[in-house]
């Protein structure tokens, strides 16, 4: 394991969350020369000095904001091999005939927006440089169908997931896969904070779902592609 990802620089977004935190962690161990994208250098500063990535500040809803990032990645560290895309966020609660667009339009941004800007970035440069790279991109298993009261959330991962696979089928060609995870609820203190009666022990942990991106990114998953890998654990 020490040497899978040795010598490839790995992007992952939202290094700063649970998830992130996790994802590089488990490409740090494998050897990789990580980038750590988020909001605000003190807010990735712990997780840069434990596995000493790159910090890049950037929003990754902005094209201009993430094109810097990629910019600053090819003259720091040269090619992008794999991106990690975990950024996402989860609003819920609000039935459609009971709320405004402010729900939609934040998980739509969150999760569907970030998802194209910043894979589809990563990908015209991995196509440029001729690069038979990785992207994968965690969403969730509402993509599937929708629920009572998740109808913004469930919608905007759905979106986000005929992103992947439509840039699966575009990319094929140049020899770059592009995934998705999708897992259940995941076992993080928030959550453990807003279901405090939950039997955590079924959750999927942040561990479990770096494993996964790691084994999508690795050249064993080069016949993996358009894929959404689900990540339920026992729920």
């Amino acid at each position: 394991m020490a040497a899978e990802f040795a010598n490839q620089v790995v992007v992952v977004t939202g290094a700063n969350g649970n998830v992130g935190q996790a994802v590089a962690r488990r490409f740090a161990s494998a050897g990789a020369k990580l980038v750590l994208v988020g909001r605000s250098e003190s807010e990735l500063a712990a997780i840069a000095q434990e596995t000493s990535g790159l910090i890049a500040v950037a929003d990754v809803t902005d094209p201009t904001s993430v094109e810097a990032m990629v910019s600053r990645v090819e003259a720091e560290l040269g090619s992008i091999h794999v991106l990690a895309h975990t950024v996402g966020g989860y609003n819920a609660g609000v039935a459609v005939h009971e709320g405004g667009l402010d729900i939609l339009d934040k998980m739509l941004a969150l999760n569907t927006r970030s998802v194209y800007v910043t894979c589809g970035r990563v990908a015209k440069h991995m196509v440029e440089r001729q690069v038979k790279g990785r992207i994968v991109a965690v969403l969730a298993r509402s993509a599937y169908a929708g629920a009572s009261h998740h109808a913004a959330y469930s919608a905007s991962k759905a979106a986000a997931q005929r992103i992947i696979q439509s840039m699966a089928l575009e990319l094929a060609s140049n020899g770059i896969t592009v995934n998705a995870v999708m897992p259940s609820t995941i076992d993080t203190p928030p959550n453990r904070s807003a279901m405090p009666k939950a039997d955590y022990s079924k959750w999927v942990t942040p561990d479990q779902l770096a494993d996964a991106i790691a084994f999508l990114s690795s050249p064993v998953s080069s016949a993996l592609n358009g894929l959404s890998l689900d990540v339920f654990g026992q729920v």
